[in-house]
This record gives structure tokens, C-alpha cells and sequence, in this order.
């Protein structure tokens, strides 16, 4: 799979995406609008109870996992193709660097802090939606088959 074009005949030759190729909106807009929730969620002065009693570290983890899932897709382009652990680097780092400008935010918004657990939290969480999206990936190749 890792031969095959990800753009095809004249798409390839103007640039533009090709049959079952998403454009860079499609792609990277839902990425976008994540970030801007995080961001959103992290200007809230006085954080609300979460669901269930969850901790505020389970919180960070399953916020970054659904972005780093959104920054796989992205990144790979589409469904279906294999993730090279340079896509798992390049989201863990993504995260780490998103997690760190989070915190950062949060020096700015009364009653919140810079917290390095947080972090590390988004960091895990990274990781963890790289290997569901590399999960969806082996599932997608397969589908056909089940």
C-alpha cells in the first residue's frame, strides 16, 4: 500500500486531491476545531465537576487521545494506510508541544495553573489515539475480509 499515489493522473499533475483522497480542509479542519475546543475548555476559570467523578488527569488523557486520533488522520492522509512510527512521533510531538502551549495558556486564566502531570497527561493521551488510529488502520485494510 505504501506505493500507491496519494494523488492520481491529472488530480496528481494540478495538485489536487485525487479519487478517495480528502482534501487538506477535510483533513486538517477537524484538527483545527479540536484544538479550539481544548483551547475553549482551557479559558474556563472555574472547571466543573467532570462526569462520573473522572480525575482531571483521565480528562487530559481522553481529550488529547481524540486529538491525537484527529492528527494521525491527518497526517496519513486517509484510512487505510499503514502508520509508520514517524506518524506516532510526529503526534506525540504535536501533543507534547499543544500540551505545553495549553498549560502556558493557563498561566493567563485566573485560578488555573501550569501543571507538568497535565502535561504528561496530554502527552499519554497523544499516544494513545496514534495507536487507535493505528488500530483503525490494520481494522480498515481488513474490513473486506470480516
Amino acid at each position: 500500500m505504501a506505493d500507491v499515489p496519494l494523488l492520481s493522473g491529472e488530480a496528481a499533475r494540478a495538485g489536487r486531491p485525487g479519487p478517495g483522497r480528502p482534501g487538506a480542509a477535510r483533513l486538517w479542519g477537524p484538527v483545527l476545531a479540536y484544538c479550539a475546543l481544548i483551547f475553549a475548555l482551557s479559558s474556563i476559570s472555574s472547571v466543573p465537576a467532570l462526569p462520573g467523578g473522572m480525575s482531571d488527569k483521565t480528562a487530559h488523557t481522553l481529550l488529547y487521545a481524540g486529538l491525537g486520533f484527529l492528527f494521525a488522520r491527518a497526517w496519513t492522509g486517509r484510512a487505510g494506510r499503514p502508520t509508520a512510527a514517524g506518524t506516532v512521533a510526529a503526534v506525540v510531538a504535536f501533543a507534547a508541544i499543544y500540551g505545553l502551549s495549553d498549560e502556558c495558556h493557563q498561566l493567563f486564566v485566573p485560578h488555573r495553573q501550569f501543571d507538568l502531570l497535565d502535561l504528561a497527561a496530554d502527552v499519554a493521551g497523544g499516544a494513545a489515539g496514534a495507536g487507535a488510529w493505528w488500530l483503525w488502520g490494520i481494522l480498515w485494510r481488513f474490513r473486506d475480509v470480516v
